[in-house]
Parts: C-alpha cells; sequence; structure tokens
C-alpha cells in the first residue's frame, strides 16, 4: 500500500496515471460517435432509445404453453421416418432445394442441422439442469480448439448413424460422401488445440458440468500449400459456406475496451474507472459437444468481433469511405487468424489485443452467469472453476482483478482471495522462446488499467517473499513477475503461476522438469503441493471409435460391448486374445486396410503412388527444429545413400518403406520453413529414382489437420516422436498412434516414457540421450566442434553435393549441427537414431511377433485416455461433481 492509501504501484510506467481527477481528460480523446439505434416496431420504445435509454422491447411470456415445455423437454424422436422428415424440411425451407437442384453439398448441410437440432434442444436440456441444481463449472479457457469435423462424431455419440445413412441412400447419396462435404474448423493448430477438444469432449461424456471458450477464426492459422517445395500460407476459408455446428448468440455481447486512461475513484484510492479510446463488442458463438452414452451436451463458446455499430455515416457521407469502414476492419482483423506473424511490432499488438478480447470477453461471460445465482462475488470459486490452457489466456487474472475491484466493489484483498481459488494454470512448455513475455511499453497502450493491476500483483508477492526470505535479493529478481530488461517484459508464466492455486504440467518428466527449472524457486516459496502432474490423454471416441471403425469393431467383440469407448480400462480383455491365430489374422487386415487408405489419400493429395505393403513410418506433428523432422530426413537421406552403394540384387532384401511427413510450420519461422523444403526436395529425388522404386518413398502430406490425421494414425506401423530429450511436454500424438496399433520409435521424453512404463519396453523402441545429460552435451558442443558422425557426414555430403538441388539453400541447416553449438543434438543422437531405426527394420520381419506388440500395445493404453485426465482435474483441481441429465427433471 502507498502512503496515500492506494495499492497503485508507484513503480507503474508514468503514461498509465495520465489522468488521476474525475472529469479531466486527454486532449486526444475522440468524440463520441451516435449510438446505433436498433429496428424497433414500438413508437415508445424508439423514444427511449432517442432518450438514451435502454430501449427495453423484449417481452418475457405472461404464461407458459404446456406443449411448448413438453416439446421442449423430450428428446426429438430417432426413427427413420421423424430423421427423413427433418432433413427433407432443412432441404426445401432452409437451403431451399428441390429434388432436381440438391447436390451432396446440400445433403451434408441438411442432414448437419438436422443433427444440430437434436444437440441443440439436448444443450438446452443440460445448462437448464446445471442452472437448476446450482451446479458448480468449469471453465477450460484455451487459444485454440482443434475440433475438426463434427458430422460423423456427432452421429456416434448420438448413435444414429445407421439411421442417417438410411435416410441419405433414400435420397441418392453415400454416408461416407456426404461425410467428406465437411470442412475442419479452422480454429487450432496443433496439440494444444487437440487436447482442449479432447477435453470438452470427455467432459460431456463424463456429465461434467463445463465449456470450452476461445475465438471464432476466420481464416484459422492458414492454408498450407506447397509450391516448389516451399510451404506458401494462403487464407483457410473454412467460413465460406454454413457453418452448422455454431449458434449464433447475438444477444450475448461484452464490450470490450482498449487504449485510454484512468480515472481514479476520489473515495477508494485504489479504485479506476478505464476510460478507453476503443471499444469493441465481442459476440458469442455456441458450438455444441455431443456426449457419447448421455444425454449431457457440452458447450465450447467461441467470441468474434461484432462489428454493426462500427461504421461511420458521418464519414461515408463526407466520402470518407475507407475511413467510415475502418473501425468494422479493425475489429474484423482480430479474430480473423490464428496466431498472427509477430515478427513485426503491429504483429505483437494484435496478438496481444486478440488474446485480451478472448479473455476479457470470457471473464464478463462468466461474472455474468454467476451472478444470475445470487452469491456474493467472494463465492465466486464455489460455483466456477477456470482453467488456463498455458499461458495465452493468462490476462484473465488481472481481468479478474478489474472487473471485481473496479466494478464489483470488492477490496484488493478479497479480490485477489477469491481470483487464487478460481483460476489453475497448465503449462505446456519449457522452451524460453515459448515461455510467453510482453513489453510493459506495449501492455500500458493498449491496457493500462492491467499493467497497473500486474504491477501491484507483483509489488505485493515480493513483499511476502521478502518477508520471508529477507534480504535474498537474487531470489526476488528471478521470481519477479516484472522482467528488468530493456524493455520491461510481463513474464506471463510467472503471472500465471502466482494468480493460480495449482500449477500442473502435462507428462511425469515435464512435470519434474518445470519444479526443477522455471518454477523452481516459486516450489521453494509455495510449496511442493501447489505444483501436480497431469498427464495428457486423447478421446477414443473420436481418435479409435470414429476414425478406425474396423479396429474397433474387433474390440467390441473382444469386450463383448461398446462400453469400452467410455471406459478405456476394457482394453485389456485384448491380451486374452493376442495368441487367438483368428483374431490375429483380422487385426492385421485391418491395419493393411487402414494402411490402403492412407495410399489412396496420398495419392489423391501428393500424386504419390506408394504400396500398402511397405512399411510404413510416421512423423506428423507441428514443424520445429526441437521435434528434429530435419533429423528423420537426414536419416532418410544416409538411407538413401546407403541404397544406392547396393547392388540391384542387393536392393531386393531391403524392408520397403514409405516415410511420412506432415505439419505446419509458423508462417514466421524460416528455418522450419527450410526443412519442409528439405524434405520435399529430397521426396522429389528418392520418388523419381527408378533403381529405388518402392524400396523408399518420402511424402509430405500438406495442410495437416484432423482429418488427415484420421487417415493417417491408424495406418502406421511406426511412428517417430524424437524431440530432444526434455522438450517436449507430453504430446498427445504418441498416444493416438499406439492406441491404433502403432508402435512408438522415440527418446526418452514427454509422454513417451509414461506409455513405454504401461506398454512395456518390448512394445517401443528408445534411443538417445537422457533429459539429465542435455546440459553437459549442449556445454560441450557450444565450445568444441566434433567431427560428425560417419552416416551424418554421409547425409551432409549428398546434400552439399546438390543432389537434392542448390546446396546453399540448406546450408544453414547444416552449419546449426555443426557449427550453430547443435542446440537439439542432433549428432549427438543420430548414430543411436540409426541403430534404432535397424531394430524396427529388424522387428518388422518378425511379422506375428509385430502383430502381438500392436495388439499389446492398445490392450495396455487404459491411462492415456483423456477421460482418465479429466477426471483426476475434477477430483483434484476443480473440485467438481458429474450432473447427468438423464432421468432427471428440469
Amino acid at each position: 500500500m502507498n502512503q496515500d492509501g492506494s495499492y497503485f504501484s508507484m513503480t507503474i510506467p508514468p503514461s498509465t496515471a495520465k489522468a488521476t481527477t474525475p472529469g479531466v481528460h486527454g486532449p486526444d480523446v475522440p468524440s463520441v460517435q451516435p449510438t446505433p439505434l436498433k429496428r424497433v416496431v414500438s413508437g415508445a420504445a424508439l423514444k427511449e432509445l432517442l432518450a438514451g435509454g435502454g430501449g427495453t422491447q423484449a417481452k418475457t411470456p405472461s404464461c407458459e404453453d404446456t406443449e411448448f415445455r413438453a416439446y421442449a423437454h423430450s428428446e426429438i424422436a430417432r426413427d427413420v421416418a421423424t430423421i427423413k422428415n427433418s432433413v427433407v424440411m432443412h432441404l426445401t425451407a432452409t437451403f431451399l432445394r428441390t429434388p432436381a437442384s440438391m447436390d451432396s453439398g446440400h445433403a451434408y448441410l441438411a442432414s448437419a442441422f438436422s443433427v444440430r437440432d437434436r444437440l441443440l434442444q439436448r444443450w438446452n436440456l443440460t445448462n437448464e439442469y446445471h442452472d437448476k441444481i446450482g451446479a458448480k463449472r468449469v471453465y477450460y479457457m484455451s487459444l485454440e480448439f482443434l475440433i475438426g469435423r463434427t458430422f460423423d462424431n456427432a452421429l456416434l455419440a448420438l448413435q444414429l448413424r445407421d439411421e442417417y445413412a438410411k435416410v441419405l441412400g433414400d435420397v441418392g447419396f453415400r454416408l461416407e460422401d456426404i461425410i467428406d462435404e465437411e470442412r475442419d474448423a479452422a480454429l487450432g493448430n496443433g496439440g494444444l488445440g487437440r487436447l482442449a477438444a479432447c477435453y470438452v469432449d470427455s467432459m460431456a461424456c463424463m456429465n461434467y458440468p463445463g465449456w470450452g471458450y476461445g475465438l471464432r477464426y476466420r481464416y484459422g492459422m492458414f492454408q498450407q500449400q506447397i509450391l516448389n517445395g516451399y510451404q506458401v500460407e494462403a487464407p483457410d476459408c473454412w467460413l465460406d459456406s454454413p457453418n452448422p455446428w455454431e449458434f449464433p448468440r447475438p444477444d450475448v455481447t461484452y464490450p470490450v475496451k482498449f487504449y485510454g486512461h484512468l480515472v481514479r475513484d476520489p473515495e477508494v484510492p485504489y479504485r479506476y474507472k478505464w476510460e478507453s479510446d476503443v471499444e469493441y463488442d465481442a459476440m458469442a458463438f455456441d458450438v455444441p459437444v455431443p456426449g457419447y452414452g448421455t444425454e449431457n451436451v457440452g458447450n465450447i463458446r467461441l467470441w468474434s468481433c461484432k462489428t454493426n455499430g462500427l461504421f461511420d455515416l458521418n464519414k461515408f457521407n463526407a466520402g470518407d469511405y475507407s475511413g467510415a469502414t475502418g473501425g468494422q476492419v479493425a475489429a474484423q482483423i482480430l479474430t480473423n487468424v490464428l496466431y498472427p506473424n509477430d515478427n513485426t511490432n503491429e504483429g505483437k499488438e494484435l496478438r496481444l489485443r486478440q488474446e485480451y478480447l478472448f479473455c476479457s470477453a470470457t471473464l464478463q461471460d462468466i461474472i455474468a452467469r454467476f451472478k444470475r445465482t445470487g452469491r456474493p462475488m467472494t463465492e465466486l470459486d464455489q460455483m466456477a472453476a477456470i482453467q488456463l490452457n498455458d499461458t495465452h489466456p493468462t490476462l484473465g487474472i488481472p481481468e479478474l482483478m478489474r472487473i471485481l475491484i473496479d466494478e464489483e466493489g470488492l477490496t484488493w484483498d478479497e479480490a485477489w482471495s477469491t481470483t487464487i481459488k478460481t483460476f489453475a494454470f497448465t503449462n505446456h512448455t519449457v522452451l524460453p522462446e515459448a515461455m510467453e513475455k510482453w513489453p510493459v511499453p506495449m501492455l500500458d497502450k493498449i491496457l493500462p488499467r492491467h499493467v497497473g493491476i500486474i504491477y501491484d500483483i507483483n509489488l505485493f508477492f515480493l513483499q511476502s517473499v521478502e518477508k520471508a526470505f529477507p534480504g535474498d535479493r537474487e531470489l526476488l529478481r528471478n521470481i519477479s513477475i516484472i522482467e528488468e530488461s530493456s524493455p520491461q517484459q510481463v513474464r506471463m508464466a510467472y503471472l500465471a503461476c502466482v494468480g493460480s492455486h495449482r500449477v500442473n504440467g502435462v507428462a511425469a518428466i515435464h512435470s519434474d522438469i518445470i519444479k526443477q527449472s522455471i518454477f523452481r524457486d516459486f516450489v521453494r516459496i509455495q510449496g511442493e503441493d501447489k505444483f501436480i502432474n497431469k498427464t495428457n490423454g486423447v478421446a477414443p471416441r473420436r481418435w479409435m471409435n470414429e476414425c478406425n471403425p474396423d479396429m474397433s469393431e474387433l474390440i467390441t467383440e473382444a469386450v463383448g460391448d461398446r462400453s469400452w469407448v467410455t471406459d478405456l480400462t476394457k482394453l485389456s480383455t485384448l491380451e486374452a486374445r493376442a495368441t487367438d491365430s483368428d483374431f490375429r489374422q483380422r487385426w492385421w487386415a485391418a491395419k493393411q486396410k487402414n494402411k490402403q487408405r492412407l495410399a489412396d489419400y496420398i495419392l489423391a493429395t501428393t500424386g504419390i503412388q506408394v504400396s500398402a505393403d511397405a512399411m510404413f513410418d510416421v512423423q506428423v506433428k507441428r514443424i520445429h527444429e526441437y521435434k528434429r523432422q530435419l533429423m528423420n530426413i537426414l536419416a532418410v537421406i544416409y538411407r538413401y545413400h546407403c541404397l544406392k552403394q547396393m547392388t540391384p540384387a542387393q536392393r531386393t532384401k531391403e524392408l520397403p518403406r514409405v516415410v511420412i511427413f506432415a505439419g505446419k510450420a509458423a508462417a514466421g519461422y524460416w528455418v522450419a520453413k527450410q526443412v519442409i523444403k528439405l524434405i520435399n526436395s529430397v521426396a522429389e529425388v528418392i520418388n523419381s529414382d527408378e533403381e529405388i522404386g518402392d524400396i523408399l518413398k518420402v511424402v509430405f502430406i500438406p495442410d495437416y489437420s484432423v482429418t488427415a490425421a484420421e487417415n493417417i494414425i491408424p495406418a502406421s506401423d511406426i511412428s517417430q516422436h524424437i524431440s530432444t530429450a526434455g522438450t517436449e511436454a507430453s504430446g498427445t500424438s504418441n498416444m493416438k498412434f499406439v492406441l491404433n496399433g502403432g508402435i512408438i520409435l522415440g527418446t526418452v521424453d514427454g509422454a513417451n516414457i509414461e506409455i513405454g512404463e504401461e506398454v512395456g519396453e518390448e512394445q517401443i523402441f528408445f534411443f538417445g540421450c537422457l533429459a539429465h545429460e542435455v546440459a553437459d552435451f549442449r556445454h560441450y558442443l557450444r565450445f568444441h566442434q566434433p567431427k560428425p558422425d560417419a552416416a551424418l557426414q554421409a547425409a551432409f555430403d549428398m546434400i552439399q553435393a546438390n543432389t537434392f538441388g542448390d546446396a546453399h539453400l540448406f546450408q544453414p541447416l547444416i552449419d546449426a549441427v555443426l557449427r550453430g553449438g547443435d542446440v537439439y543434438l542432433l549428432s549427438v543422437d543420430f548414430p543411436s537414431y540409426i541403430e534404432a531405426h535397424k531394430a524396427v527394420e529388424a522387428a518388422y520381419r518378425q511379422h506375428d511377433e509385430w502383430i502381438t506388440k500392436s495388439i499389446l500395445s492398445v490392450a495396455r493404453m487404459a491411462k492415456f485416455s483423456s477421460d482418465r485426465s479429466i477426471q483426476e482435474y475434477a477430483e483434484e483441481v476443480w473440485n467438481i461433481e458429474p450432473a447427468p441429465v438423464s432421468g432427471q427433471s428440469v
């Protein structure tokens, strides 16, 4: 507390508190534009609007209609006739089609809207029931939700796939063709967003009252195209056609402020009024998430800027047409693109405003829902648990403090206690470059009130630490939320840690590493109990039942019913079938069918023809140096080198292999984009080499997505998860591959370790150095330049001999290994990596043993269901209970 009795830090940048007396404004505050009026029928309502009133023209019913209530609280009939009537109604009334004018796109949309009708009815019942019983809800805040396609998943959850197949057959279409009409929702990029989607799925399936919150991106991150081997980014226009799976909520909008200045409350010195220069309305779009085997429906609420009120008619009439629409354009930009390139200052500001729009709208919505309970604001944590999925939503902490103090009238101590008890934080990385920071001057300009709150949070936290550890200035410097750099930076991971009651990692090794590294001092101060592990999981509904129907049928046969879809512990019954010759034969046939499906997909998307009889070797994930796609392609080059040294007779004895890559590089990540270029250049040479033929093929599948993954993952024989030890927090694709009968080739890192513990060392191929050895290797390589392994040197020689095009293009990649300190230890791990490949080939040649590995791996993977993860969060972090709607009176 300052000498004047305020809680406002004296170290706050001076521009933040430029106005401290009510009524005093800066000269640059723009004049107020006329408020747009709603179109109304009532003259009285119009008069009220013109007089500055709210225009409350909406009326509530004077009585309740029993038939309406009965319909709203009854399940829509599930028979084929009812479904057909619904689909035909949407074809004719929603999309104005006749039998002569419809096509497969219209059939998809009509069917999807028919399914949505059922989901929305259950959505209403679920939320009405949760409101009625006063259920505590969890709110999962994530900047990404990689949902994928919804239609097939919804049909499986509702258990109406056969009925819709019959209806679509009646009107002349195959269900499989209609499913292919749907585009993936472009709301995420990688594992972070897919994890969030799996978790909301599990909440719904397990009847936990929970919502996801995110942003509705107009163009996603980007659509990846490959031109001349290079990644080229194009907008992903996934919303060009109607999206049946979102429900616009123009009635749910919240104002979000930017820029401006502060006016101090004369009676409460630590309370301020934020007078902003810019204000947008965030509008909600609800995406229902069906629960499998339950009537509960979850929800993902996505925010988009509402631009209707930002058209300036005065400027338009004055001939300033671009100025008239400038406000609309500025608002639309905020939710146009996921992760805009932040290599420029403008890009950084856009990201910051994007994250704040997300946080502010979400917190306002949560508070509005809580206030309907009539409870005091200090009891918010008893009705709401907010989980931060990485650091992107961390601005929610100062935003909740702002609302509680400035708008709801709580004292600082009341607000801070409530905030800490409400928030929990999931950390997803230990990479320094991925630890989000924001420059203080930028925050001060865009969010002046929040900078003050963050400074005060930091001040009071440091004061408490100084009291417990007097005189330890180094400790204070290490844990300060404000990094004393030039300019000062706000360390968002530290803010999330200080402002949350629980902090978790996402795999056992990752949780140990963050406690020993980035949060070591916080563990010392706040205690071990605050820092826990919650190993990631994946949703078996999508990643087994939907994407691998043939294997799923075999599991159902072994278990005796479909209960395994929501209880993976029942996979253990597969162990008894691992020696059943007929079952093994059908298991292998299912894998081969999936491989042929992928081969067809590769031909359709890349024009490359591959044999399903070859071993499919897959690495699909975000392109990044630490994930080491470069090491993989260097091993491919070395294999090509070896094949070229053989005689034709020797080559016929080699195991045919198809090496499959997919993944996007961030638009501003030059090194990762050069790796993509190298992969495609190598593929072009090898695939056209007639001497090699089908012995080795290399494929880069463009525009990796959930749908692409659903084709790729069930088909893998071996999947590579080869990050430098200690850099991958967990990974979830490794879990998906093994749950679909694939085997892992990987480093001792992330969830690979726990997968190995569960399935047994015989079912996984490990290589490489260990996490505790990495620092010593890096230190040595920084000051020495050892001669690379012969195999690695052979790969470099082929590149430098212009075998794959101009060597100068790829020389920086080689230099990073030989002269740049080899940060990700390619040269260290390459020899053991090559030996691991030899072990994989030897095992694959033992056909019977390989089938046994595949079956046993699936049988032992129960731990990696997202249902297990969500149950642990619910019991140990969120303190929420299941609230099933089925059989309840609403």
